[in-house]
C-alpha cells in the first residue's frame, strides 16, 4: 500500500439512505471481494445507491451495489458490476440484527464502503422506513437554511 492511501478512507456514500431512513444501529461488516473489485475500490468506482442487506441462512449479502470493473480487467475474468457481496460479521451479531429485522417496519441498508487496515469494510444501518411527510420536512428544512445562508450572504456583504 502506497503512502498516498489513507488507512481509513471512504470509497463510496449512500447518501439515499439517510433521506429515505431513520437510522437506529450502525454496524462495521467486512466484504467477501474478488481481485478486480478490490482493484476497482482502490479507484473509486463503487456505487451503493440501490444496495441493501439480505439475510440468508443465518449469513448477511449486498445486493445492489454496483462495483464496475477497471478497463484493464485480465481477459480470464467476466467481471459481473452486480455481482451479491456476502457481508462478514460476528455470529452473535448477525443473530441480533435477525431478530430486530424480523421486527415491523426494520430494514437493513448500507451507509458506505470504506478502507480500514487495508480491507474493504461496509458500514450498514438497521433502519426503519421515513413516511413522506418526514421526507418533505427534510427537504423544507434543508430550503430554508439555504435561504438563511444567501440572506446572511447578502447582509454581510
Amino acid at each position: 500500500m502506497s503512502k498516498t492511501n489513507n488507512t481509513n478512507s471512504r470509497i463510496a456514500d449512500n447518501k439515499k439512505a439517510a433521506f429515505n431512513y431513520f437510522f437506529e444501529e450502525r454496524f462495521e461488516a467486512g466484504m467477501v471481494l474478488h481481485g478486480w473489485e478490490v482493484k476497482a475500490l482502490r479507484e473509486g468506482k463503487a456505487q451503493l445507491t440501490d444496495g441493501y442487506v439480505l439475510i440468508k441462512n443465518g449469513e448477511l449479502f449486498l445486493l445492489g451495489c454496483q462495483i464496475n470493473p477497471l478497463k484493464t480487467a485480465s481477459t480470464h475474468v467476466n467481471p459481473d458490476s452486480a455481482r451479491i457481496k456476502k457481508l462478514l460479521m460476528k455470529k452473535d451479531e448477525i443473530r441480533r440484527l435477525i431478530g430486530k429485522v424480523e421486527q415491523k417496519g426494520y430494514t437493513l441498508v448500507p451507509i458506505n464502503l470504506h478502507w480500514k487496515n487495508g480491507l474493504a469494510k461496509c458500514d450498514i444501518a438497521l433502519a426503519k422506513g421515513k413516511a413522506e411527510h418526514d421526507k418533505r420536512d427534510v427537504i423544507k428544512e434543508r430550503e430554508s437554511k439555504r435561504e438563511v445562508e444567501r440572506a446572511m450572504k447578502v447582509h454581510t456583504r
